[in-house]
């Protein structure tokens, strides 16, 4: 047979489920055939099964002759480069990479695919290599083929906040810095900027572009007559990817094994990465049931949802990493509940509530979310049993002045914003005897971090970095600090919860969207209210008098220590029984009748808008006439066309 008809014959072999048949063929087929001209794609796509079926060793053998055969052929390049990721070789998977992108250097539209792929490959494992600066010129270079590649164009901006490559949205290409703040990943939004209402279309956005509205799903209809069981339990459902040595593994731990087995039957549902450690061995053994759906495709993980008959399905994921939104949007269960994964809203149909409390969400706040606003004492679970290691560092150990004020924040860089640097460079010169510690993102975001310290007239020796360290002895450090200061916009949400448990103070001042005001919701629950502050100048000169007053620090650390057993933050148990009373409401309203329908009206002109706004220059957290900007837009926006009435910023007139 000809090359053509060893392709149907293996693809009719594959079809039945005979893997080892196909690959047989592939290999008799290069045996007799040794002079064909296409041998390069017979062992190609002998290679590609092998990857397909676990054995990348001989999968690398098929694409190295392949590419020996044919050094031109891209796919087998970039095969190539995978299967030496797959074995551990990534200084060789990258040099292949990089011979694919030189190779590419001038594109047509046969190969622009191969082009972005090969950069697309290079940007990821340089990422994970910590080599941020290449990372981001890959994607850049990337954005120059195909500028309109929305993943691509999301982890661009991602790598330039990790930079702190200030301002992140720049024009690329044909792509004007609006655009690009419109495709930003919703997480990436929340870094850049504390705009609920933008926080929303781009969630929305992002839940119809990047995830999809789905062409199978169930309706209320379809669990008409669903009420509860004869026991009075109702059946919950919790996925994530993160019930494990994670941060929202480290905070739910406790309250799986807390919550009343007469009131809930506590399903788990894990979709993430696969490896067993002891946070996922103790939440495993704390729920009913625990299924790994990672083998399951989104239509099989639905169906069985919806045959184990669960009433409510929470998702800790939202728009976060390995996520199963797309199977979520087949709606496989009569209520869908977002919560603590995703620091604000999904802008998704099918998402019909999301947990806060009335410090992340305030009244009046609810018109940023599509979801039906449900509140908590403090929305935040905590475990009480965490582990931290027993003998703790000292501060030479972590190479802290003994005598200085310690001020930190264990954030992550791309957190950080150049209105966050400012306040800190104010503070570290107005408290001369101090030094920030914070976590290391990687030699060349860390120069660059210290290049801007400098800048603002800071001692880059001032500035000591914090080595990555497993929780327990990252926990057993904490109490080194004298006080945290948090960011903003995208504030501390579990490490804050892992200061104050440890007895450090933790300063912050929220803004108006869910990830700026998370932080304030759980120093108030601490029991310091005295730490959260009003505006940005308050913060400056909160932190310099507690800088230059560490007797007081000493008592804040004290308070925090004798009330951490009587604290609504580390009351474990009222947050299960809450959490409870939390299932009951909504499920008394889904048997009323009453499930809310998520609002999605006017959305995509509201993306626009947001969008255009230049929130480089301005915090929009802290503008005064933030809603009369909006409303000022919308009423432009009508007098070009009609737009429609909604709830938010363009009410029917009264």
């Amino acid at each position: 047979m000809n090359i053509l008809e060893l392709f149907a014959a293996a693809q009719n072999i594959e079809r039945t489920g005979d893997q080892a048949g196909a690959i047989a063929l592939y290999r008799q087929w290069a045996e007799t055939h040794p002079d064909d001209p296409s041998l390069h794609a017979c062992h190609f796509n002998l290679g590609t099964l092998l990857m397909n079926n676990g054995d990348p060793h001989a999968a690398m053998i098929c694409f190295n002759e392949s590419v020996r055969l044919r050094p031109d052929f891209m796919p087998s390049v970039i095969s190539l480069g995978s299967a030496l990721e797959r074995l551990g070789q990534m200084d060789m998977a990258i040099s292949y990479w990089r011979q694919a992108a030189s190779q590419l250097s001038t594109v047509a539209s046969d190969t622009i695919s191969y082009k972005v792929t090969v950069l697309k490959q290079l940007a990821r494992v340089l990422n994970q290599r910590q080599q941020a600066a290449d990372a981001e010129e890959m994607l850049r270079l990337s954005l120059d083929v195909a500028p309109y590649n929305r993943e691509e164009l999301q982890h661009w901006a991602n790598a330039r906040q990790r930079l702190c490559k200030w301002p992140v949205p720049m024009p690329v290409g044909p792509i004007k810095a609006a655009e690009v703040v419109a495709a930003m990943a919703p997480l990436t939004l929340a870094y850049y900027t504390d705009d609920p209402m933008l926080a929303l279309a781009n969630a929305f956005n992002y839940s119809r572009r990047d995830v999809g509205w789905p062409d199978t799903f169930k309706t209320s209809a379809d669990f008409a007559g669903r009420r509860r069981r004869e026991d009075g339990r109702l059946r919950i459902g919790y996925l994530s990817s993160d019930l494990r040595g994670h941060a929202i593994g480290y905070l739910t731990s406790e309250m799986f094994s807390l919550h009343d087995r007469s009131r809930v039957e506590i399903f788990a549902f894990f979709c993430g990465f696969q490896m067993e450690d002891p946070t996922m061995l103790r939440i495993r053994n704390s729920v009913d049931h625990w299924f790994d759906i990672n083998g399951l495709d989104d239509a099989k993980a639905a169906e069985l949802i919806e045959e184990l008959g669960i009433d409510i399905l929470v998702d800790i994921n939202g728009h976060t990493k390995d996520s199963r939104t797309r199977m979520l949007a087949r709606r496989p269960a009569p209520i869908i509940i977002n919560w603590l994964g995703f620091p604000g809203t999904m802008g998704s149909p099918y998402h019909h509530y999301i947990i806060a409390d009335e410090v992340i969400i305030p009244p009046g706040s609810e018109k940023y979310f599509s979801e039906q606003v449900v509140r908590l004492p403090c929305y935040q679970p905590n475990d009480r049993q965490r582990v931290v290691s027993a003998k703790g560092p000292t501060r030479a150990e972590c190479g802290l002045p003994a005598d200085a004020t310690v001020f930190c924040c264990f954030n992550g860089m791309q957190k950080l914003t150049r209105f966050t640097l400012d306040r800190w460079t104010e503070i570290l010169r107005r408290v001369p005897d101090s030094v920030l510690w914070i976590l290391a993102a990687g030699k060349e975001s860390d120069a660059r971090f210290l290049e801007l310290m400098a800048a603002g007239g800071i001692d880059p020796s001032r500035i000591i970095f914090a080595p990555y360290a497993i929780n327990p002895d990252h926990m057993a450090r904490y109490p080194l600090a004298d006080l945290f200061l948090d960011n903003s916009p995208y504030g501390a949400h579990t490490t804050a919860s892992d200061a104050l448990w440890a007895g450090v103070p933790v300063l912050t001042v929220p803004g108006r969207a869910f990830h700026s005001r998370v932080c304030a919701s759980l120093v108030m629950a601490a029991g310091v209210p005295e730490l959260v502050c009003l505006d940005p100048r308050e913060y400056v000169e909160k932190a310099v008098r507690l800088g230059n007053d560490r007797p007081a620090l000493q008592v804040l650390k004290q308070k925090l220590l004798e009330l951490r057993n009587q604290s609504v933050l580390f009351d474990t148990d009222l947050f299960a029984r809450s959490m409870e009373d939390l299932f009951d409401q909504v499920w008394s309203e889904w048997e009323a009748g009453q499930l809310p329908v998520p609002d999605l009206t006017n959305l995509d002109t509201y993306l626009e808008i947001g969008s255009t706004f230049d929130h480089d220059a301005e915090e929009f957290g802290f503008i005064p006439d933030y809603e009369e900007r909006y409303r000022a837009k919308m009423a432009q926006r009508h007098a070009l066309t009609p737009q429609t009435h909604d709830r938010r910023f363009w009410p029917l007139p009264e």
